[in-house]
């Protein structure tokens, strides 16, 4: 509807700026809003507004002049012109009527534009350490970061979603140590767990299947593995403790050893990982190693670039670059005084290599908590020679759980947390997935996992799939009575859809096209949930107050064309939210 009024007032200025009636520059652009009053009309434009001091003229004959030379539209009923020079505009009955039979004949493919024009994004989101299983804060990353995706896909973007994997690194060598030790006990060895170290059961789980294969090929002495190793906290640093115990397993099991209990961990870690989100429904094109960005020496190159051009420094036995020259708060290293490479080293690379890729724009969905490593992967780019604003960063917030009132405790380094796996257990898939997005992104969320689970009319997610269900159970109804749904008949017959709440669902369903656009553009799938919920609150009113199975065959056939096209609307909504639409409940 906003694209067909855009057209119509298009028309009026071309045929304006032809006639010499209006003297512009450039052509302006035209805003069609929604209005929020109904007594003001359905919509409204300021075009006038905006051009009337270029145009030097009074916004109002503006406005009169471009009403009086639009042309005519079965769309409208009439025009009027309010305030200092808005046009609002009456759509008629018809203008809802062929809405209706758009979402019908388009189905699935209903509201879906082509306004990204094809821009080629790659998306990367939830991207965790594989140092254990995801808990629930990573859940909130996947629903955002897939909805999103869909959402950018549907509004004719393309989009390549991607799993940036930190295989390398000093969190997954204290997961290669952490594993170390849990199989030097089960040889027998008393050594006392570090408590920087990752302590959930699925270390023990990924020791006792390298024990149970490998038996003793990684024993060492526990006086041998402890000796010349810093004193753990409280007594000395944790952080030098674990540093310690690294560098110890390196030694003593050797280059090759080494390597090998740390890919059987990360295959382990990882693999469920992959399972874990494929069960949740959200799938990737691409797994991305970020050591292949070591090996194949793309590292090393963006290093060597950024020294030559100056923008990196050696100061205390480390390389740092310059992220000050372009708007950082400060320096950072690149390379540590033990020559080890930092993960902004890699991500440096990893940025390069997406552009490199051809990919016009960069998505990152990060955690909150990364708030101020935006800057710095900015300045990198900047550095490059790159343009900065083609990597926008979407942050998303903690979940909290509440349970039974209470907040629910977790912990991820001590193993004390709640896993996607058992939150999907409990709650279920489409209540996770559809909480999880509706609210902001960068708003904290606080997970109710009692509400979750409750089927009423307070659950938004089973609130809106019983509205999807009612439909489905009237058309059971209809075939139990020996009656055929006639959709030809029912779109010639829309105009005797005349009742106050048909209406309402006619118009709620019309916006359905313009909220998924701005969910897009705005990169912000819960504006689709919260519509999804209004229009789930439509159609309940509508089925609590009208019979759709009358005996007038016309009025009979047009009520079930209008609920049929809001079961398309669930439908095509719950899909991009990743939820299902199920035709019982």
């Amino acid at each position: 509807m906003k694209q067909q009024l855009k057209e119509v007032v298009e028309s009026a200025l071309i045929e304006l700026r032809k006639s010499g009636a209006l003297q512009l520059e450039h052509a302006p652009q035209i805003l069609i809003e929604r209005t929020r009053d109904q007594s003001h009309g359905d919509f409204a434009t300021n075009v006038a507004l905006v051009m009337a001091k270029e145009a030097h003229t009074n916004p109002r004959e503006l406005a009169q002049l471009i009403v009086e030379t639009m042309p005519p539209s079965d769309q409208l009923v009439r025009t009027e012109i309010a305030g200092p020079g808005f046009i609002n505009f009456f759509m008629s009955d018809a203008a809802y009527g062929d809405v209706i039979r758009d979402v019908l004949r388009q189905g699935e493919l209903f509201g879906r534009s082509q306004i990204g024009g094809g821009e080629k994004v790659l998306m990367e989101y939830v991207s965790a350490n594989p140092t254990g299983p995801l808990h629930v804060g990573h859940g909130r990353g996947a629903a955002y970061g897939a909805a999103t995706a869909n959402l950018l896909r549907a509004a004719g973007y393309q989009v390549h979603r991607e799993y940036y994997v930190n295989d390398a690194g000093r969190q997954m060598d204290i997961l290669t140590a952490s594993v170390w030790l849990r199989y030097l006990d089960l040889c027998g060895e008393e050594v006392t767990f570090p408590s920087n170290g990752y302590q959930g059961d699925y270390i023990w789980d990924i020791a006792a299947t390298l024990h149970r294969e490998r038996q003793d090929m990684y024993h060492h002495p526990a006086d041998l593995v402890m000796d010349g190793v810093p004193a753990d906290a409280p007594d000395g640093d944790k952080e030098e403790h674990i540093d310690g115990l690294i560098a110890q397993a390196r030694q003593l099991l050797g280059e090759e050893q080494y390597r090998q209990i740390h890919d059987e961990a990360m295959k382990a870690i990882l693999g469920d990982i992959r399972d874990d989100l494929a069960e949740f429904g959200v799938e990737y094109d691409e797994w991305f190693s970020e050591r292949s960005l070591m090996d194949d020496g793309t590292v090393n190159k963006v290093i060597e670039r950024l020294q030559k051009s100056g923008d990196i420094y050696e100061q205390n036995g480390a390389l740092w670059f310059r992220s000050t020259n372009y708007g950082d708060e400060k320096d950072r290293v690149v390379v540590r005084d033990n020559g080890l490479k930092t993960y902004f080293a890699s991500d440096i690379a990893y940025h390069m290599n997406k552009l490199g890729r051809g990919f016009e724009r960069m998505i990152d969905i990060w955690g909150a908590d990364h708030h101020g490593y935006v800057p710095r992967v900015r300045a990198a780019l900047a550095a490059m020679g790159e343009q900065p604003e083609q990597l926008e960063v979407l942050l998303v917030q903690f979940a909290s759980l509440y349970r039974g009132g209470q907040k629910v405790q977790m912990s991820t380094r001590s193993g004390s947390f709640v896993t996607l796996r058992e939150l999907r257990d409990e709650v279920g898939i489409d209540a996770a997935r559809f909480f999880y997005v509706l609210r902001k992104s960068e708003q904290h969320m606080d997970f109710d996992l009692d509400l979750a689970r409750s089927q009423s009319s307070e659950n938004p997610v089973y609130y809106i799939q019983y509205a999807h269900a009612r439909i489905h159970s009237v058309m059971r109804q209809l075939k139990e009575k020996e009656m055929v749904w006639n959709q030809r008949e029912g779109a010639e017959n829309l105009h005797l859809l005349v009742e106050s709440h048909e209406k309402s669902l006619m118009v709620a369903i019309s916006r359905y096209p313009e909220l998924l656009e701005s969910a897009a553009l705005q990169r912000e799938p819960h504006q689709l949930a919260h519509y999804l919920r209004d229009l789930a609150h439509e159609l309940h009113t509508y089925y609590n107050a009208h019979h759709f199975i009358v005996e007038d065959q016309g009025l009979r056939n047009s009520r079930i064309m209008l609920i049929s096209a809001a079961r398309q609307i669930f439908a095509n909504g719950l899909a991009l939210l990743g939820v299902s639409a199920p035709e019982e409940m």
